[in-house]
């Protein structure tokens, strides 16, 4: 398990360099954020009847969800091409790379036409732009995580870390605000015209990251690696090899990731997909998230905060073991049909163990790699546990209820054996203390240490 006590006490204060990178992390995984769980909302309440309006509901809705999980195929494949990016050339470079590809590919899907205007083209389309979006998202959080936590103050990477969980609040109150704020006027124009807006709304944010981004410094950690390497001091590693030299904590990383990446999307992505089966109407279910979101963006900082008085590891397995004993009461709550209750069972089941893990994971991962391999292990970890966990969660989740008749329990135990499993890995990995001089986790290929 993690040290709990620091050898240094924290800066008081962040730097001007601090500061910009924390605000050019957090826009990207705002943007990330912001483009999967719009996606998600779309996939639930709108792609059916837009795309798949042909089919049947039930396999309307599960055609729609697996669009969605294609966008996690790619993830993996763009986490290794960025992570290389970012481990030999810059975490900037990369930042900047996927920033503006996030933007176009999301701005792109909200120009497809529907299937009643061009037949099976459209669906087609959907998953090609997903399939791209899902390349440049998973080049995103190791390059953001990564440079965020390296420029972080000692004894505090755990808070700041979590502000980029705070960019994904902010993202859940932007999407489901303007979801259902478009929803709120006549179903016509919102599933012709409607929807599409917030799609479009990426470019916006896509320009604002590029402003902000464009300004980041690389950390100093990463820029004594490159002296070293032009000096010749060590061999230019490649840092896939370097991740799978040591490969425990990479396949740890994917199994730790697996709760966290289940945990919005079985509850407020396949959950809003249940609601509005049951008769429910779509707009309780943006309204959940918009209060879900703005309780992220406090939330995450104090867990993120607590991670770094009593250790990373700790917070996480609490999150899991929450998240495994609190579903069930989440989604008790949404059979009462009362918005009020309903948004509770949103805040039980997500925001109080869900935050919990996303809040502490980021930080947790780059702890856990060498810097000349870091953003590398950090998007195998956070991409894969994605692609397998969340990407299929509301696909599985949908599959368990329509084999059970309608009963939630197979989508309960399905959490437990996840959950369960992140929490096993969590307390087996091996993380460095959060201190001035943490030393190495392994040693460097060629340095002769």
């Amino acid at each position: 398990m993690q040290p709990t006590a620091q050898s240094a006490a924290p800066s008081a204060r962040l730097t001007p360099t601090q500061r910009r990178t924390i605000a050019g992390g957090s826009i990207g995984t705002l943007m990330e954020y912001f483009d999967y769980y719009l996606y998600g909302l779309a996939s639930a309440a709108v792609f059916p009847a837009v795309f798949f309006s042909s089919d049947s509901a039930f396999v309307a809705q599960l055609s729609s969800f697996a669009t969605f999980a294609v966008g996690f195929l790619l993830r993996p494949v763009g986490g290794l091409v960025f992570g290389y990016i970012g481990d030999r050339f810059g975490r900037k470079l990369t930042l900047m790379i996927t920033v503006v590809g996030m933007g176009l590919t999301t701005a792109a899907i909200g120009l497809i036409p529907s299937d009643a205007s061009i037949g099976l083209a459209a669906p087609i389309l959907l998953v090609i732009a997903r399939m791209f979006q899902g390349l440049f998202v998973g080049g995103e959080m190791g390059g953001a995580a990564t440079m965020v936590v390296e420029h972080a103050p000692v004894g505090r990477r755990g808070l700041y870390g979590a502000f980029l969980i705070s960019g994904a609040g902010i993202a859940n109150v932007a999407s489901a605000g303007m979801m259902a704020g478009l929803g709120a006027g006549p179903e016509s124009f919102f599933m012709t015209w409607g929807w599409r807006i917030p799609f479009l709304f990426a470019l916006v944010l896509a320009i604002i990251a590029v402003i902000l981004r464009r300004h980041l410094e690389e950390s100093e950690e990463f820029t004594q690696h490159s002296r070293d390497v032009a000096e010749k001091k060590v061999a230019a590693p490649s840092p896939l090899r370097e991740v799978l030299r040591h490969p425990k904590n990479a396949v740890l990383g994917i199994l730790i990731g697996l709760p966290q990446s289940i945990a919005g999307y079985v509850v407020l992505t396949f959950g809003l997909a249940f609601m509005v089966s049951d008769g429910i109407p779509a707009q309780v279910g943006f309204i959940g998230t918009m209060i879900v979101g703005a309780l992220q963006i406090v939330m995450a900082p104090a867990y993120g905060a607590l991670s770094d008085r009593i250790g990373r590891q700790r917070v996480y397995i609490a999150g899991c073991v929450g998240f495994a004993l609190l579903v069930w009461p989440a989604f008790a709550l949404y059979g009462t049909h009362e918005p009020a209750l309903i948004w509770l069972g949103m805040i039980v089941g997500f925001v109080i163990p869900g935050i919990a893990m996303q809040g502490t994971l980021q930080t947790m991962l780059t702890e856990m790699f060498d810097v000349e391999q870091r953003t590398t292990g950090v998007n195998i970890g956070y991409q894969l546990s994605n692609t397998f966990g969340g990407g299929l969660a509301p696909l599985i989740a949908t599959a368990l209820v329509g084999w059970a008749g309608g009963s939630i329990w197979p989508v309960v135990l399905y959490v437990v054996v996840i959950s369960t499993v992140g929490a096993v890995a969590t307390a087996t990995a091996t993380v460095r203390p959060d201190t001035a001089d943490p030393g190495r986790l392994h040693a460097l290929r060629g340095s002769g240490a």
